[in-house]
């Protein structure tokens, strides 16, 4: 048997060549009434139909050899001219083994590469060094991947080919068992122009920006009247000229005000001068005592222009409530802070402490009760807060409830004078869960020492309240209490002692306080204070004045904060066990074994080590209560809220903390190492 009858046809073509074979029968069927009709003409017809199935089946068996001659050269050319437009494509195409070699590639991707593909079998790493056969999709998976390559980007298509059918039917090679045997094909696509015009529009999307003098009535002030002109006009051009030379658009609404306008590759470049503008406007100087400082609040990617300046004002507002003199990106959802390491200034007016004074009595005079929580582990300031707002609401003859959920060693001496104490309800004082049952909607919540819920003693008090209070003096950060009716952050404060006591002088006439709420109050400033040789500031020693005058007794106060033997011995242990990290830095850990209140003694420990000579910033960890308590002090070199806030927390500049979960205490200083030193290094502190 030749080669040619080993193949038959079969399918469309197979039907195509025997259809006159089957139309024979057609006629055969059309024969018989002809037969009927006339014999002779059937009979004539028979003839003419036997010749027609001669002729059919000698053309089938005849041409069907050369149809399959004709079919084999055709696939045969048609491979390969379909190999050659393979070959010849654009597209840049690879197959690679299941090792990563390459067993083929186009021009295409020859071009690309510089490599001649016949005899070419090195893996893909020597042209994408990061793409190895571990990063490949497995089980017909595809995934892309995006390098550069030869300054062009590309992105790489990589899809999984499982061959196993192949394999199984191959007579030259086969699998070793049950292997599993892929291959890979390779697509390139080059976005190098698509990725510059990405950038391009990215860079050039728009951001909104304001800037505000910080102390702008102030610094006037402090020049001659004749100069002031000059300093202003010499504090324009500074802002204008440095903005201008960025492409940014400035223009200012108002005497201490200005919006800019700016391109993102503005924004970029202010980041890498990391916001130079914030000290060279410091530089200005024509015989004024007190520095001109800036804040400035931007806002970008909320999706339309409008909401960009928006966010600015939002971003603007969270500046100045954290003490100015920093810049505050509000990016979509992420808040970013740059600057903030000079001291708050404090005003000398009292009428923002009036106006609040004023609207607080409002807001108390529309409900039956009120509830004031400071933040979790009540400390003296804290306490003396919610005492000084717990007066205000008496003297309106409301119902007044403080929340104080595990009172510590530090603040229970100052709450014993008003347990069991006839001029005070049973029930002043709540602890969380008593706080709650307390709650509806005719009481007003007033938290006190802390803008943060998740700080607070009680949260859930947050999500119950309808009218909400917040008077705090640490800096504000992007974690706020929302839906507050009043907010009285003032980060110039000593204390919220301090705060509570200037509101009172204005609340209904001034309330009459009585010796131990005066007490309460004015050892909340002297401890937040440290004796008053922190943070202290003229109005602190007026609002000491006044509760002097009120009846405090800094005798009767130093006697309530005597300590036992063991927190002395902590305390001393501390500070001996204190290291020196980069010169100036100071890092211990302080025992919490027989300690009411490990938390407080850490906190006087750091105190304790700033009176070392060359000391700009100490940290003592505690463990407490499954949770490392860090407490950051510092005099007026470092601005320890700063990296607090990289650790999670936050604070003020000379007084800050954190708290973090999960960790060793040594795990835990090196993390605040870390933090130290990668802040140094980028000169943020």
């Amino acid at each position: 048997m030749n080669g040619s009858n080993k193949l038959r046809l079969k399918g469309y073509l197979h039907n195509y060549l025997v259809g006159p074979l089957i139309l024979t029968l057609l006629l055969i069927l059309l024969n018989i009434p002809m037969y009927m009709l006339d014999a002779n003409a059937g009979f004539l017809m028979s003839c003419g139909l036997l010749v027609y199935i001669l002729i059919a089946v000698s053309y089938y068996y005849t041409k069907k050899n050369s149809v399959l001659n004709e079919l084999v050269t055709f696939a045969a050319q048609y491979g390969q001219v379909q190999k050659q437009l393979i070959m010849d494509l654009e597209f840049p195409y690879a197959v690679l083994d299941e090792a990563g070699n390459f067993m083929w590639f186009n021009r295409g991707f020859s071009d690309v590469i510089n490599k001649d593909s016949r005899g070419y079998h090195k893996s893909i790493t020597t042209v994408f060094p990061e793409l190895g056969p571990e990063r490949f999709p497995k089980e017909n998976g595809e995934e892309d991947y995006y390098f550069r390559y030869h300054e062009r980007d590309f992105r790489v298509h990589v899809k999984t080919i499982s061959i196993d059918s192949l394999m199984d039917n191959a007579d030259v090679v086969e699998r070793v068992e049950d292997a599993h045997v892929c291959m890979y094909a390779v697509y390139l696509f080059e976005e190098t122009e698509l990725n510059y015009y990405i950038r391009k529009s990215e860079e050039e999307m728009m951001v909104s920006a304001v800037i505000y003098l910080d102390n702008y009535d102030e610094a006037l002030e402090s020049v001659e009247e004749v100069r002031r002109s000059l300093m202003i006009a010499l504090i324009d051009r500074k802002i204008t000229k440095y903005f201008n030379d960025l492409d940014c658009v400035v223009k200012k609404y108002e005497k201490d005000k200005y919006f800019i306008s700016m391109t993102a590759k503005s924004l970029e470049d202010l980041k890498t001068m990391r916001f130079s503008i914030l000290e060279e406007v410091k530089t200005v100087n024509i015989g004024n005592d007190m520095s001109m400082t800036i804040s400035m609040g931007i806002g970008t990617n909320s999706g339309s222009f409008v909401k960009d300046a928006e966010f600015a004002r939002i971003a603007i507002d969270l500046a100045l409530g954290r003490g100015g003199d920093q810049v505050v990106l509000r990016d979509g959802d992420r808040i970013s802070y740059f600057g903030g390491k000079s001291l708050a200034m404090e005003k000398s007016t009292r009428v923002k402490a009036r106006v609040k004074a004023h609207a607080l009595r409002e807001f108390m005079d529309s409900k039956d009760k009120v509830i004031v929580m400071g933040h979790q582990l009540t400390d003296v300031d804290s306490f003396g807060a919610a005492i000084g707002i717990y007066r205000a609401a008496r003297t309106l003859n409301k119902k007044v409830h403080v929340v104080v959920d595990k009172p510590s060693t530090s603040v229970a001496p100052l709450m014993e004078p008003f347990l069991n104490n006839p001029d005070y309800d049973n029930d002043m004082f709540l602890n969380c869960q008593q706080a709650i049952g307390y709650m509806d909607r005719d009481t007003m919540l007033v938290i006190v020492d802390t803008n943060r819920p998740g700080y607070t003693e009680c949260p859930e008090l947050l999500d119950m309240a309808e009218t909400i209070v917040v008077l705090d003096h640490h800096r504000q950060t992007d974690e706020v209490i929302h839906n507050t009716v009043l907010s009285y952050i003032e980060p110039y404060a000593s204390s919220a002692s301090e705060m509570v006591a200037e509101i009172l002088q204005y609340f209904a006439d001034g309330p009459v306080i009585k010796n131990i709420e005066a007490d309460a109050i004015y050892a909340g400033i002297m401890i937040d204070t440290d004796n008053f040789v922190q943070k202290t500031g003229v109005r602190t020693f007026e609002a000491a004045a006044y509760l002097r005058s009120c009846g405090a007794d800094v005798t009767r106060v130093r006697k309530l904060f005597r300590e036992k033997l063991p927190v002395y011995v902590a305390r001393a242990r501390a500070i001996a066990d204190a290291e020196v990290f980069r010169e100036h830095f100071v890092i211990s850990a302080c025992p919490a074994d027989n300690l009411e209140s490990p938390t407080i003694v850490g906190a006087q420990a750091a105190n304790e080590l700033l009176n070392v000579l060359g000391v700009k910033a100490s940290f003592v960890l505690t463990d407490y209560d499954n949770k490392i308590f860090v407490s950051a002090r510092a005099i007026d070199e470092v601005n320890v809220q700063l990296v607090m806030e990289r650790m999670g927390g936050g604070g003020h500049m000379n007084i800050a903390g954190c708290q973090l979960l999960g960790c060793s205490v040594e795990e835990a200083k090196e993390q605040l190492k870390t933090v130290l030193g990668e802040m140094l290094d980028d000169g943020d502190i």
